[in-house]
C-alpha cells in the first residue's frame, strides 16, 4: 500500500520517494517490519493463546524432554501469517502476480492448518483434519498456480532482451557487454523496456548442464497440438506435486523446538536471492540463468518470509514459548513450493530442502519396512527407531536396523546440527548456479 502511495505521488517531488523503486530497500523494510511484529505482536497473541489454553496434546513417547511441553499454545503459525501479509500488503506491488500468488497460498494453506489445528484442540480430536481433506487443499492450491502458470499471459521466460531505447541503454543477452546500466532499476517490470521473444515456456531450471535448462515437453510423447497440451499437463502435473511434497515436508519436520522455522529461514534466504537474481537482467545475464521479468517481487515476499520466521524463533527456540502448529509448517511448506515452482527452481529443491526430502523419506521408508516386515515375518521391524528422522537421534535404546546413536542427543544440539546442514545445503545449492 506505501509502495503504491509513493507510485501515485512520483509526480511529486518527495524526499525518500525514489527509494520505493528499489527492490533491495522494500526487502529490507518487509523483513525488519515482519521481524518486529512476530516480535512485539507475537507475545500478545502467546499470551490469548494461554488464555484460552490452547496448549499442544502431547503423548509420551519416551523421549527426553517430552512431557515438559505439555500444555505450550500450539497454532502460532498465526504469528508468522500475520508478520508475513502485513509487511508484504505494504512494501509490495501487489499488481504483480507472483505476489498475487503468494499471498493467495499464505491464506489458502494457512486456513487448511488452521482448521487441522482447530479440529486438534476445540474438538479434541487428536487426528485433525482428514489426511484426504487436506491433502485434497494442497492439491487444489498446486492445481490453482499451475494454471495460472498455464494460461497467465503475466508468467513469461524473455529472451534477448534489449532494454530502453529512450533512456539509450542496450543489454543483449548472452553478452556481458552494458552501457551507462543501473542494474538496481533493471528488474521485475517491463515498463518503457522493448522486449523479444517473450515465450509462454514449460522450460525449468537443472543443476549440471550447459545451459541450466530442462524443458518438460521431453516427456510429451506426441507433437504439434497434442504435443502441446501433454507437455503443459505434465508441467501443471509436476507443480502440483512439488507444492504438496514442500507443504507435508515442512509439516513433518516440525517436531522440535525451531527446527522447522530455522531450517525454513535458510531456504527462504537462498529463495529470495535466487528471485532477485532471476528478476534482474544484468544478473540473470551474467549467471546466464533465466531472466523472468516481474519474480523481483518474489524477493520482497521472501525478505518478509524470513523476517517473520526469525521473529518467531525468537519465541520458539529451545524451550518454545509456542508451537507453529498445522497453521505455520503447511503455511511455511507452501509458500517455499510455490516461490521456487514461480521461479523456475523446482527441480533445486531436492538438494536446497534435503533436511525436509530426509525427513519424509524416513516415514516413508519406516512405514513401508514395517508393513512388510509385518507381513512376511508376522511382526512389524523399524529401520530407524524413530520417525521423523529428528526423533531418531532423541530416542534411546537400539530398537532398529539404525541403532547409532545408541544414546539420545539433546534436543536443542539436533536442531543446531540441522540448522548447519541446511546452511551447506544452502551453499550448495547458490553454487550449482555456476557448475556447468
Amino acid at each position: 500500500m506505501i509502495y503504491h502511495l509513493f507510485q501515485s505521488l512520483k509526480e511529486y517531488d518527495i524526499p525518500g520517494q525514489g527509494l520505493f523503486t528499489y527492490l533491495s530497500f522494500r526487502a529490507m523494510l518487509a523483513s525488519v517490519t515482519a521481524m518486529l511484529i512476530a516480535l512485539f505482536a507475537g507475545k500478545r497473541i502467546i499470551r490469548m493463546l494461554q488464555r484460552r489454553q490452547i496448549g499442544e496434546t502431547i503423548r509420551d513417547l519416551g523421549l527426553e524432554g517430552q512431557l515438559q511441553k505439555k500444555g505450550t499454545p500450539t497454532m502460532g503459525g498465526i504469528i508468522i501469517i500475520l508478520a508475513i501479509l502485513v509487511p508484504v500488503l505494504l512494501f509490495s506491488d501487489l499488481g504483480n502476480i507472483y505476489t498475487q500468488l503468494l499471498l493467495l497460498t499464505t491464506v489458502w494453506c494457512g486456513a487448511i492448518g488452521f482448521a487441522d489445528d482447530y479440529i486438534k484442540v476445540f474438538r479434541h480430536n487428536k487426528d485433525g483434519l482428514h489426511p484426504k481433506a487436506k491433502l485434497l487443499g494442497q492439491v487444489m492450491i498446486g492445481l490453482i498456480i499451475g494454471l495460472a502458470v498455464c494460461f497467465s499471459d503475466e508468467i513469461v521466460v524473455r529472451e534477448k532482451v534489449l532494454v530502453s531505447e529512450s533512456d539509450g541503454y542496450v543489454v543483449e543477452q548472452g553478452s556481458n557487454s552494458e552501457r551507462n546500466v543501473d542494474s538496481e532499476t533493471l528488474v521485475a517490470s517491463s515498463n518503457g523496456w522493448k522486449m523479444e521473444n517473450v515465450l509462454k515456456s514449460t522450460k525449468t531450471t537443472i543443476p549440471f548442464v550447459k545451459d541450466h535448462e530442462f524443458d518438460y515437453k521431453w516427456f510429451s510423447p506426441f507433437k504439434g497440438k497434442w504435443g502441446w497440451y501433454c507437455k503443459w499437463a505434465v508441467y501443471v502435473l509436476m507443480i502440483v506435486v512439488v507444492i504438496t511434497a514442500c507443504s507435508n515436508g515442512t509439516n513433518l519436520t516440525d517436531g522440535m523446538d525451531g527446527l522447522a522455522a530455522g531450517t525454513s529461514a535458510i531456504v527462504g534466504v537462498v529463495l529470495g536471492i535466487l528471485a532477485w537474481l532471476s528478476g534482474n537482467l544484468l544478473n540473470s545475464n551474467y549467471l546466464n540463468i533465466m531472466y523472468i521479468p516481474g519474480t523481483g517481487e518474489i524477493a520482497v515476499f521472501m525478505a518478509a518470509f524470513c523476517g517473520a520466521l526469525i521473529g518467531f524463533l525468537w519465541h520458539n527456540s529451545y524451550p518454545a514459548q509456542v508451537f507453529m502448529g498445522d497453521t505455520g509448517s503447511l503455511t511455511i511448506g507452501g509458500i517455499i513450493g510455490v516461490s521456487a515452482v514461480l521461479m523456475r527452481k523446482e527441480l533445486l529443491l531436492p538438494v536446497l530442502c534435503g533436511i525436509f526430502l530426509v525427513e519424509s523419506l524416513s516415514v516413508i521408508i519406516q512405514r513401508v519396512w514395517f508393513k512388510y516386515t509385518k507381513k512376511k515375518y508376522g511382526e512389524g521391524r523399524r529401520v530407524f527407531k524413530m520417525t521423523p528422522l529428528h526423533h531418531h537421534f532423541q530416542k534411546e535404546g537400539i530398537q532398529s536396523v539404525i541403532s547409532k546413536p545408541v544414546n539420545a542427543i539433546p534436543e536443542a544440539k539436533i536442531v543446531t546440527r540441522f540448522w548447519l546442514i541446511g546452511i551447506i545445503l544452502a551453499v550448495v545449492t547458490l553454487a550449482m548456479l555456476k557448475i556447468r
